[in-house]
């Protein structure tokens, strides 16, 4: 019974969110597929194209999922390439990611963004730190 009402709360949270959608300034909204919360495409000051999606993951176990994918020709959308990942316990921080993962690419920081998220995984701090700061 209490998984059943917590199912049907977690349902409406995310029928909200995808009712009202993530807008961020110089990013393009591309249309949401079925487990998205939020996905836009997202250009570096050098041209490169990213697309930057938010998803409900977990089902598969990773919770909110925020990831980096790079884009080619500006169509052609290059999923196996993971450019950089990180999975949220709530939607609402995975939003956060998504948001400053925008203004990262926006930068042009984000090579150094993935190369920090990368020494902090190895060294096992803060994976995913924000640029410039000491864990979030």
């Amino acid at each position: 019974m209490i998984d059943r009402v917590v199912q049907e709360q977690d349902r409406e949270m995310l029928a909200s969110i995808r009712e009202h959608p993530l807008e961020i300034p110089d990013a393009y909204p591309v249309k949401l597929q079925v487990l998205d919360l939020a996905r836009h495409v997202v250009v570096a000051p050098d041209g490169k194209r990213y697309v930057l999606a938010t998803f409900d993951d977990r089902r598969l176990g990773r919770g909110f999922v925020t990831a980096v994918y790079p884009q080619q020709n500006g169509y052609l959308t290059l999923y196996r390439l993971v450019v950089y990942e990180r999975s949220s316990a709530t939607p609402q921080e995975a939003l956060e990611w998504h948001k400053e993962l925008a203004k990262i690419i926006q930068q042009g920081q984000l090579t150094q963004f993935v190369k920090e998220a990368k020494a902090a995984t190895a060294t096992g701090t803060m994976a995913g730190a924000v640029v410039g700061q000491k864990g979030r």
